[in-house]
């Protein structure tokens, strides 16, 4: 597995992006997709050149179907997306998930790098890593998701010839692993039938996601995850100290006879605690 997942990531670090295939059973896969054909059928299409007039989108995928878990903690997916985002975070962070449904008819979608949400310097480090779970086969033809392959490497690109990008044929069960650097998009449907896919990204655990994690999925909810997954979704601290509540992990919040008063108690990094520790050493010895 070690072996796997090391090439694997090499792969999305050297060409941007990454295809497992048969990464879960298609049965699961098509199980998920029935049960939110009735939330496909309920939602509007989006408004805005951006998501696409022809195409319908929704979040909170992990209330809608409680199977999205399966792929939100895939471990292999996650293996590859902390290989490329830990280098600059403590823990990664579920930054959305999405089903998408994208209608015969539709434009190409503005190619675009989802790391640009964030308005920080680029190039340096990486925001997060994208993973498409295709529900209907991903061709050309119906708009499957286009990619530029080693646009990561340069931010500055944008203006990218269509011929220079690559549309993956993707089946259901396959995973499209991709940087949030990698200049994407939606491609423009000519088939005659909608095809859907699923959205999940993980981002560095210190940024504000793009679906805020801990108003979609409020501890009423969250208590029905496992501990890994409500950890994922923001029920953790992000050392040092960063998204407490009342100065502890908000994993409290999970809890069922939570006080109404609480101490603080750090959370720290081994070399922030090392800094403490002596700190205080040195403060006690000159009292002594």
């Amino acid at each position: 597995m070690s072996a796997r997942i090391d090439r694997e990531s090499a792969a999305l670090a050297r060409d941007g992006y990454c295809i497992l295939e048969r990464a879960v059973d298609p049965a699961l896969v098509a199980g998920i997709n029935a049960g939110l054909d009735s939330r496909f059928g309920a939602t509007p299409l989006c408004q805005g050149g951006f998501y696409g007039a022809r195409t319908k989108r929704f979040g909170a995928l992990l209330r809608r179907s409680p199977d999205v878990a399966r792929l939100v903690m895939h471990q292999r997916i996650l293996a590859i997306a902390e290989s490329a985002l830990l280098p600059w975070c403590d823990r990664i962070a579920l930054n959305l998930t999405q089903a998408i449904e994208i209608h015969p008819g539709a434009l190409p979608q503005l190619p675009h790098r989802d790391q640009d949400m964030w308005a920080r310097p680029k190039g340096t480090l990486e925001y997060l890593v994208n993973v498409m779970w295709p529900l209907d086969p991903f061709t050309r033809e119906n708009g499957g998701t286009r990619l530029w392959p080693g646009s990561h490497v340069d931010p500055d690109l944008v203006d990218l010839d269509e011929a220079e990008a690559i549309v993956p044929r993707l089946s259901p069960g396959d995973a499209l692993v991709f940087l949030g650097s990698t200049l994407h998009g939606g491609g423009r449907n000519s088939s005659l039938a909608p095809r859907r896919g699923i959205i999940v990204s993980y981002c560095l655990g210190w940024l504000k996601p793009f679906e805020l994690q801990w108003l979609v999925y409020p501890p009423a909810i969250a208590r029905g995850f496992s501990p890994e997954l409500a950890a994922l979704v923001g029920y953790a601290q992000h050392r040092p100290n960063l998204g407490n509540v009342e100065g502890q992990c908000p994993s409290i919040l999970l809890r069922g006879d939570l006080p109404d008063c609480l101490p603080a108690v750090d959370a720290l990094r081994p070399d922030q605690e090392a800094a403490v520790a002596a700190f205080v050493r040195g403060q006690m010895g000159e009292m002594g």
